[in-house]
C-alpha cells in the first residue's frame, strides 16, 4: 500500500497546484521548498508521515499556525507535517475544560469557548497556532489574570518520532509533561492539548493614541500604573506603531508614527476606565474604549501573512526612565508606514504567582521589551533587522538576561539556554534524549540530545 493510500489527509508536492500556498508561512522572508507536505487529518497520519520522513532521511518541520518568526514550520527539501486540518475544539463547560487538536488556532479555541462564558490565555494574534504558542510558554493578553497558556494545560497527546502515541500529564509521563511547558516542539508532535478554562463573561478593549513625542511621558505613567495598584485584570502594553487607517485614529496620526496604550481588561468598561484613569488624564488625541467579546479582541490586531518579519525581546526586572528614553529614541528607526511595532509588555499578576516548576525562568520578569519588525519591501530588510537588534542591545544593560523564546527568531544556542535556564536545559536534554535521541525534531528552539555535541 502506498503512503498516499495510508493517509486520510493529503500529500502535496512541488508539482501540485496548491503547493506554493501550502508551503507559505507567516513570515514572508521564509521561502523554502519542502520535498513533501503531509496535510494530516489524524494522529495516525502523523505516525505515517514521521515514518515516511525517517525512511527517506528527510528533515522534519511541524506546522500548526506557521507563526514562527524563524520559519520553523517549513523545511527546505524535507517533509512538513501540516496539522491545520486537525483543528477541532471540544468544550466541556461543566468541567471547564477544552480539548484542542494540534492544528487549531487561537481563533478556533476562543470562538468555541465564548458561548459558555469561558476562556483561557491565548496569543495576541488569533491566527497563531495553539500548540506552538503553548509549548513555548504561551504569553497573551490574559496572562496577568490566568497565567500563561502552558499553566492551564492539563494533558497533552504526543506522537513520538518512533511512532508511539503517549499522553503527558502530572500523573502520566510527568517528566515529558514538565518539558512541554516551555521546551517547545522538541520531544514529539503534539496532536492534542487539554486546557483548564476560566469564567470570562465580559472584556473591554481600549486603544489610546498620542503623537510619538508623548511616548516617554505616557510610558512612565503606564509603568507607574502597572507597578502600583493595577488589578491583575488589566493587561495590554505601551507601544510605538504606525497609526492604522481606522475611524478611532486621528487623521494626523494615520500612516504616521504614533504612541499607543493598548488596554485589555478582563471585566466591565467602567472598571477598565477606572483602572487607567492616570492614562486618560494625559489627554490622548483619541481614546477608543469599548466592551468587546474576547474572541473579537483576540482578532482585532491581526496582521495578514506575507509581511517580512523580524522579532526579538529583552526582559527587564525594572523599567527606569533611562530605559524608557532608549526605547523612545529607537522608535525613530522603525520602518514606517508598516505594521512594525515596539510593544512594552507588563508581566506580573497571575503569571508571576504561578508556583509550578516549569522550565520558564523568565516568569518573574516585570517588563518585556518586544520589537516586532514587519515590512513588505526586501530593500527594508537590513534596516528593519538592525532596528530590532539595536533596540534590544540598547536596553541590555537593564536586562535580566533571560528571554521568552516565542518572542524571538533563531538567535542561537546560547539564547535558547538563556530562555530555559542552564539547569533546566540540562534536564531538558535528558528528556530530549529519551524521546528524540537523533534530534530529528530540530526545527525549533532546539534542545540537543544529551549525547549530541552542540556546535
Amino acid at each position: 500500500m502506498t503512503v498516499r493510500a495510508m493517509m486520510a489527509g493529503s500529500l502535496v508536492g512541488p508539482g501540485d497546484p496548491s503547493y506554493d500556498e501550502a508551503r507559505q508561512v507567516f513570515n514572508g522572508m521564509i521561502d523554502r521548498r519542502p520535498a513533501l507536505i503531509a496535510q494530516c487529518e489524524s494522529r495516525d497520519d502523523v505516525v505515517t508521515a514521521l515514518a515516511l520522513a525517517a525512511d527517506r532521511g528527510w528533515e522534519v518541520a511541524v506546522r500548526a499556525g506557521g507563526h514562527s518568526a524563524a520559519g520553523f514550520g517549513v523545511t527546505e527539501g524535507g517533509l512538513v507535517i501540516d496539522l491545520r486540518r486537525m483543528a477541532a475544539v471540544e468544550v466541556d463547560s461543566a468541567r471547564k475544560v477544552a480539548t484542542v487538536a494540534g492544528g487549531a488556532t487561537w481563533a478556533d479555541v476562543d470562538r468555541a469557548c465564548a458561548p459558555y462564558g469561558l476562556a483561557t490565555t491565548g496569543g495576541r494574534v488569533s491566527t497563531t497556532g495553539v500548540a506552538g504558542l503553548t509549548l513555548g510558554g504561551g504569553s497573551g493578553w490574559l496572562e496577568r489574570s490566568f497565567g500563561l497558556a502552558c499553566d492551564n494545560v492539563l494533558s497533552a497527546e504526543v506522537v513520538t518520532v518512533d511512532g508511539r502515541v503517549v499522553v503527558a500529564s502530572e500523573d502520566e509521563n510527568p517528566e515529558l509533561f514538565w518539558a512541554l511547558h516551555g521546551g517547545g516542539g522538541n520531544f514529539g508532535v503534539v496532536t492534542e492539548l487539554t486546557f483548564r478554562l476560566h469564567p470570562l463573561q465580559t472584556t473591554t478593549l481600549g486603544l489610546l493614541f498620542w503623537p510619538p513625542d508623548a511616548g516617554p511621558e505616557v510610558t512612565r505613567a503606564y509603568r507607574d500604573l502597572l507597578e502600583g495598584d493595577a488589578p491583575d485584570a488589566l493587561g495590554g502594553g505601551s507601544a510605538y506603531l504606525t497609526g492604522p487607517p481606522e475611524e478611532f485614529v486621528p487623521p494626523h496620526l494615520v500612516g504616521k508614527l504614533a504612541h499607543a496604550a493598548v488596554v485589555v481588561y478582563a471585566g466591565e468598561e467602567g472598571a477598565a476606565r477606572d483602572s487607567i484613569a492616570s492614562l486618560l488624564a494625559l489627554a490622548p488625541d483619541s481614546a477608543m474604549i469599548t466592551p468587546m467579546p474576547y474572541a473579537d479582541i483576540q482578532s482585532a490586531l491581526d496582521d495578514p501573512p506575507g509581511f517580512r518579519n523580524y522579532w526579538s525581546a529583552e526582559h527587564l526586572m525594572a523599567l527606569p526612565d533611562e530605559a524608557i528614553d532608549l526605547v523612545h529614541a529607537a522608535s525613530a528607526h522603525m520602518v514606517v508606514p508598516s505594521p512594525s511595532q515596539q510593544i512594552l509588555i507588563p508581566w506580573g499578576g497571575a503569571l508571576a504567582q504561578e508556583t509550578a516548576d516549569w522550565p520558564l525562568p523568565h516568569r518573574r520578569t516585570q517588563w518585556v521589551v518586544h520589537p516586532l519588525g514587519l515590512w513588505t519591501d526586501p530593500a527594508d530588510d537590513a534596516r528593519g533587522i538592525a532596528w530590532a537588534r539595536d533596540l534590544c542591545a540598547s536596553v541590555r544593560p537593564y536586562a535580566t538576561g533571560d528571554v521568552y523564546l516565542n518572542f524571538t527568531g533563531d538567535e542561537g544556542h546560547e539564547r535558547v539556554v538563556a530562555g530555559l535556564g542552564a539547569a533546566n536545559y540540562r534536564r531538558l536534554e535528558e528528556v530530549k534524549t529519551a524521546y528524540d535521541p537523533e534530534n530529528r525534531l530540530h526545527l525549533n528552539h532546539n534542545i540537543a540530545p544529551a549525547l549530541t555535541p552542540v556546535g
